[in-house]
């Protein structure tokens, strides 16, 4: 039988999902909801429905299509009526303007495998390979696992990038395959983390601690997000954290950045997260927080 999961994405010369170029494989599902996530589409762990009235043409074509008769012609663009619909992909394969467009699709092993080695030359002449993201990719742990190991089994350098909160059992078995783990650190506080991510962090510190004594290859990576976790006090506790455990991994730190507000509205999500970005200076302060506490530390772009 043939190992199958659902994606969004498959993103080939990716330069900063580990070393070298990549190619990128987005699974979709997430026990997590952050409130800044820039992937929403990746939350849900089945296919949604994206609308980008901007590319709407008003050919019509895809309100006389829809078989739930779930679409209308509003003032300004197309109504979609989430509530009738079912994520056919009709309407999403009558427009090629791609106003209407479905995130997630279900692949097989074999099938994301022979994207992915398209690009082999240019893994083997960078250092690059693999990377599993998301949504979480142990969200669907069979899948993940398979991919890692038949990519392996090529014989291209894997990453995983995990936010943690997956059972250790899934996380151990996955690490057979693994050769770098991006491990998510949001915060270190309890009541922060649950308030903001909707989960406790206690797996996710339990799981990274069993990592870093394991001596497996890890990077932490921080999202820095206004209002959440961008006080000197936030970066002093998850440095002391990072320097108490068997074996430090180096961290870098994120700064929040504003691509994804747009894609709540496309999926007909109210609200959405919206702030302005931190200050390179202010960043580059709390990174320095988290040196001097012995972290090797970098701020990404």
């Amino acid at each position: 039988m043939q190992i199958s999961g659902i994606i969004f994405d498959i993103k080939g010369f990716a330069i900063h999902d580990g070393p070298g170029i990549r190619t990128t494989v987005f699974f979709k599902g997430c026990p997590l909801r952050c409130d800044w996530c820039h992937n929403p589409e990746s939350q849900s762990a089945e296919p949604v429905l994206a609308q980008f009235p901007n590319n709407c043409i008003g050919c019509g074509k895809c309100l006389i299509r829809c078989p739930q008769q779930g679409l209308t012609s509003g003032d300004t663009q197309v109504i979609v009526d989430r509530d009738k619909c079912l994520v056919c992909g009709t309407c999403a394969e009558t427009c090629y303007a791609e106003a209407l467009v479905v995130r997630g699709r279900r692949m097989t092993v074999e099938e994301v495998m022979a994207e992915v080695l398209k690009d082999r030359p240019f893994y083997e002449n960078s250092g690059g390979g693999v990377t599993l993201s998301g949504g979480e990719p142990l969200f669907q742990p069979e899948f993940a696992i398979a991919l890692l190991q038949a990519a392996k089994a090529a014989g291209l350098h894997t990453c995983l990038d995990t936010s943690g909160y997956v059972s250790w059992a899934v996380l151990e078995e996955a690490m057979q395959y693994t050769d770098l783990v991006l491990y998510d650190l949001k915060t270190v506080s309890p009541q922060l983390h649950r308030a903001w991510t909707g989960r406790s962090n206690q797996r996710i510190l339990e799981n990274l601690r069993a990592l870093t004594s394991d001596g497996a290859d890890v990077q932490l990576r921080m999202p820095l997000v206004p209002g959440f976790n961008d006080q000197p006090d936030d970066m002093a506790a998850a440095a002391r954290f990072i320097m108490g455990l068997p074996h430090p991994p180096p961290l870098e730190i994120l700064p929040y950045h504003k691509l994804g507000e747009g894609k709540y509205a496309a999926l007909g999500v109210k609200g959405g997260f919206h702030a302005e970005p931190p200050e390179r200076d202010a960043v580059e302060a709390l990174a320095e927080i988290a040196r001097e506490q012995g972290v090797v530390c970098e701020v990404g772009g």
